[in-house]
């Protein structure tokens, strides 16, 4: 009996069925449903997703999904993780106006034509298709131009690949990858470790250390913020205390009662 229970309950996580959503979320009613996440389920069907038409975010990753024409009707949806599935086709997507940060690494996009129904969503700014993290990727990753393409048909992307590309930290972002990159074409030499043993620090050893100010109005701030914060751990200590104590009496309570005949 217990098996078929086990059974019958992985079968409702191949689907996404509302008492799914409901006892993830909490929530009786779909469309109050604005958060959430269904990672590593097995999922393979969206079910009745499509119901929560007031989503906002969503992860899906590490399931089995093809086919994504139920999330069509979530036009409200600002964030969406598509990682390690087994999407082809994005065009269900076209629909999702409020489509910010779409991640799709992982996946079994072909070609940079899959992409051309993502162009009509102009508030999509974060696009990931490769993830060196988990080494998630695409075969359209693997034509090494795609980056290039993919940032001219998307003018407003902000973020390729976990990469920013424009806008503030875009620069300091490249320059600490060229930085990088550097750094490890130095390290080597003919595949092995170059050591350097003349090295020394770019500052001297107390460069980094907090000097104290002769400022009174600094040394006044000082003292004061220390006394915040030795406030601060007396009230952590007494509120670790009252939370043992209603612990200790809420398991009091749980005990059966025990009588002595």
């Amino acid at each position: 009996m217990d098996s078929k229970r086990e059974k019958d309950q992985d079968a409702d996580h191949e689907k996404i069925t509302a008492v799914l959503l409901k006892s993830r979320t909490g929530e009786f009613d779909l469309e109050s449903i604005l958060f959430l996440k269904l990672r590593n389920l097995g999922i393979h069907d969206l079910g009745c997703i499509g119901e929560c038409i007031n989503l906002e975010r969503l992860d899906l990753s590490g399931n089995n999904i093809t086919n994504l024409a139920p999330l069509a009707s979530l036009r409200l949806l600002s964030v969406l993780n598509l990682s390690n599935n087994r999407v082809s086709n994005l065009e269900p997507l076209r629909t999702c106006d409020g489509l910010q940060n779409l991640n799709v690494a992982g996946n079994i996009i072909s070609s940079i034509e899959n992409l051309h129904c993502l162009v009509s969503l102009r508030k999509l700014e974060n696009i990931r298709l490769k993830d060196n993290t988990y080494n998630y990727t695409n075969p359209v990753c693997r034509n090494s131009s795609y980056r290039v393409v993919v940032l001219e048909m998307f003018p407003n992307i902000k973020v390729l690949d976990g990469e920013r590309v424009v806008g503030r930290g875009s620069d300091l972002y490249q320059l600490c990858k060229d930085i990088d990159d550097t750094i490890k074409a130095g390290l080597y030499k003919n595949g092995q470790l170059v050591e350097h043993p003349d090295c020394k620090p770019w500052v001297e050893d107390s460069y980094w250390e907090i000097k104290r100010s002769n400022n009174a109005i600094i040394e006044e701030a000082y003292k004061q913020f220390n006394d915040v914060l030795h406030e601060c751990r007396l009230l952590n200590n007494r509120a670790t205390h009252v939370i043992s104590q209603t612990e200790r009496s809420m398991s009091l309570k749980k005990q059966p009662k025990q009588y002595a005949i």
